[in-house]
């Protein structure tokens, strides 16, 4: 049977600002990205969050980006390669010591925003963010946006990695996501967003703009936390998924 993993970005809210419905989405997803203090959550929110996934069985995942958090982690920015390499380690770090303390464990890792959209770009990038995190905890899984140059940085790094499609976004015809401030990047209704996802697991394939197939492995979908329907997204993205009898648990890595 095909299988697919769920995930979402959350705990991003910032003290009494609030990002997001992360409990109504940890009923749905199977894994959970939660932000490490940089672009967006706070000490409180992350422990709250990490809580949360733990009690609804939710795979975690330490998700890091810029420090920005006035831009949300969506700004792109030049900064030398170690010292992202040194905010990585100290944001997943943190990730770790929280859910130790909670007695939940972290899997995975994603990174961020506009972060993540330089790494599918750059593969020298991206391979400095992954050695970086798993310098901290060589056992996590890389989540890595499928058909790029992320892909191509776990590959021949050999560590366990996911391949992630996105639900709520729409692609360039080189698997990269179309930019934000362009119509229709992001897509907001439930029903387009569950159909399609249908359509490219059945396929095993990144459907763009154009129709271009760009065949991959599709290990687990995105749903942003911070979109407006994304709740609705992620409940009309699970039924279309298990109505087309596809089997929406957590992922387990893979190394080719």
């Amino acid at each position: 049977m095909t299988r697919v993993d769920l995930n979402a970005d959350m705990g991003e809210s910032f003290g009494p600002w609030k990002m997001g419905d992360d409990a109504a989405l940890l009923k749905t997803v199977t894994s959970a990205n939660v932000a490490c203090g940089a672009h967006a959550g706070d000490p409180d929110v992350m422990a709250a969050t990490l809580r949360l996934a733990m009690e609804n069985g939710v795979g975690i995942g330490a998700h890091p980006g810029f420090a920005d958090l006035q831009g949300f982690g969506r700004r792109r920015m030049q900064v030398p390669h170690g010292t992202l390499q040194n905010s990585i380690r100290y944001q997943v770090a943190a990730s770790l010591g929280m859910a130790k303390s909670l007695g939940a464990k972290v899997r995975h890792l994603k990174v961020h925003g506009a972060l993540a959209n330089m790494a599918s770009e750059d593969e020298s990038l991206a391979r400095d963010l992954y050695e970086a995190a798993l310098s901290v905890d060589p056992d996590l899984i890389v989540m890595v946006l499928c058909a790029t140059a992320q892909e191509d940085a776990v590959r021949k790094l050999g560590c366990a990695y996911a391949g992630e499609i996105f639900a709520d976004r729409a692609y360039n015809d080189d698997a990269t996501l179309v930019d934000r401030s362009l119509p229709g990047a992001v897509i907001h209704d439930p029903e387009i967003a569950g159909k399609r996802m249908v359509e490219m697991v059945q396929a095993g394939a990144i459907i763009t703009e154009t129709g271009k197939r760009i065949e991959t492995n599709i290990d687990t979908i995105c749903l942003h936390g911070d979109t407006p329907t994304a709740v609705q997204i992620a409940a009309s993205v699970r039924r279309a998924l298990e109505s087309a009898g596809i089997d929406v648990r957590q992922f387990d890595g893979r190394r080719s």
